[in-house]
């Protein structure tokens, strides 16, 4: 199955990008996903999406069973953000030297070690065996696991398929892959009623997905060909003079040779936050993200305040998982349906997505019925739904081919950095005075708004625009 332009006849069928980037007949002017290889891709995200929503639906109602303020719970995310944010951005840059499969593991197995001791120190404070305190610093202490080293999964996934689309098809197939998230969410609280059974009751959703997760591993390891860059620099590419691998014959293994990254990557300069061309990106990232957050941050606590369920963890849990799966649907069809269908681009994604995210805040905040809040919830997440990929794209589209593992992990960054103070600024806020909570959140919606308007490029000059150099 070679790079340059065959159609490969495997029976699980190609999906195949012309590189515009390259000149014709360049090697890797072509390459090849096969849909097995985008489904294995698409579940790495999914698995740990779904895992994490199952945890934020039960999370409101262990907090109020361990007699825990409704603030501590949602700081106990808080190192893990912020490890996230540091840590993303170097195992992109790690990807880019050792290979994107190899950090699609890594941070697998990160989200398999901190979801399993979560999951136990949870137990052991609902069984009296740690102080609520005791248990929420534990918690938080594994928790950080999953920030140091479950980040280095999105940016290898994302960079993965950056570096193989083409400009135009590339809103479309990180769109598809953010997707994986929005199932993941339809997924997580759908199936973490289940998982709460007798013996092992709340904690039971840390329990599934970490074996759910452990199958999708050891599938990632059999099925996903090895991509280290040094196959990258065999076969029609030639390396350097004198070096290890500077044999450029090519080479029989088929298989391994289409999936050979297309571009090397040693000699790419470092690419920064504070890059002119992602800057506008970062910016709306930051805010949006910030605004989504907190409104995740504070839904789950709405939902027992407003439905008077403090007293009851069962039905508390029930309805919170009812609201993020009408959430997550509407996640999921902005992101299946509403983007394809309307082929929007990347700063319309933006606007039209956090505009909408904005009207379904503000109807949240007036919402006191279970269908008030699950149809403003749906609204909400349905403009973020579209927000998301569309920043994510942007910021894809501004850099080079041989950047995009580094702007993944960028984007990465950016996307942890919202959950470091906004899940619990929100929380706090919201306990104080609900508007003061809302107002702050519109109000970072709005911030995005003025600066899609007036900063981000039209989606016609990101498509045919030549990049620069940064």
């Amino acid at each position: 199955m070679p790079l340059q332009g065959k159609s490969d006849a495997t029976s699980d069928g190609p999906m195949s990008f012309a590189d515009p980037e390259l000149p014709a007949g360049q090697p890797g002017a072509t390459a090849h996903l096969p849909r097995g290889r985008v489904a294995l891709l698409f579940t790495v995200s999914l698995v740990t999406a779904a895992g994490n929503t199952a945890m934020q639906s039960v999370m409101p109602s262990i907090g109020t069973a361990l007699h825990v303020h409704d603030f501590w719970i949602s700081l106990a995310y808080t190192w893990s953000a912020l490890l996230w944010m540091i840590c993303a951005p170097l195992w992109a840059r790690k990807s880019d030297e050792r290979g994107r499969k190899e950090m699609m593991a890594i941070g697998l197995t990160g989200f398999i070690a901190s979801f399993s001791l979560c999951g136990l120190a949870l137990w052991l404070g609902l069984n009296g065996y740690l102080s609520g305190i005791g248990t929420l610093l534990t918690f938080a202490l594994f928790r950080s696991l999953y920030g140091g080293f479950g980040s280095a999964a999105p940016p290898a996934v994302q960079a993965y398929v950056a570096s193989r689309t083409s400009r135009q098809e590339r809103t479309k197939a990180l769109s598809l892959i953010s997707s994986s998230f929005g199932l993941g969410t339809v997924i997580g609280p759908t199936l973490a009623p289940f998982f709460i059974l007798p013996g092992i009751g709340l904690v039971g959703p840390f329990a599934g997905f970490t074996v759910i997760a452990i199958v999708v591993l050891i599938a990632l390891r059999l099925r996903l060909p090895d991509d280290s860059p040094a196959y990258a620099a065999r076969g029609d590419v030639i390396a350097a003079p004198f070096s290890a691998s500077s044999d450029s014959r090519p080479r029989p293994d088929a298989e391994a040779e289409a999936e050979a990254e297309p571009m090397l990557f040693g000699d790419v300069a470092k690419v920064s936050w504070f890059d002119q061309r992602l800057r506008p990106w970062m910016i709306a990232g930051l805010l949006g993200g910030h605004a989504q957050a907190a409104t995740m941050g504070l839904v789950g606590f709405l939902v027992l305040d407003r439905l008077g369920l403090r007293g009851d963890a069962g039905a508390g849990a029930q309805n919170i998982a009812l609201v993020m799966f009408a959430g997550a649907a509407a996640t999921l069809f902005a992101q299946w349906g509403v983007i394809p269908t309307l082929k929007l681009g990347p700063r319309a994604s933006c606007l039209w997505g956090i505009s909408l995210g904005a009207a379904g805040v503000a109807a949240l905040a007036f919402a006191n019925t279970l269908h008030a809040i699950t149809v403003s919830f749906a609204v909400l997440s349905l403009g973020f739904g579209l927000f998301r990929p569309g920043f994510t794209a942007g910021a894809s589209l501004a850099v080079s081919r041989a950047e995009q593992g580094q702007s993944a992990g960028i984007v990465a960054s950016v996307n942890g950095a919202g959950y470091i103070v906004a899940p619990a600024i929100g929380v706090w806020l919201y306990g104080h005075n609900p508007w003061i909570g809302f107002g702050a959140i519109l109000a970072l919606c709005g911030a995005v708004i003025v600066l899609g308007i007036k900063g981000m490029a039209s989606d016609e000059a990101l498509m045919h625009r030549e990049t620069q150099s940064g």
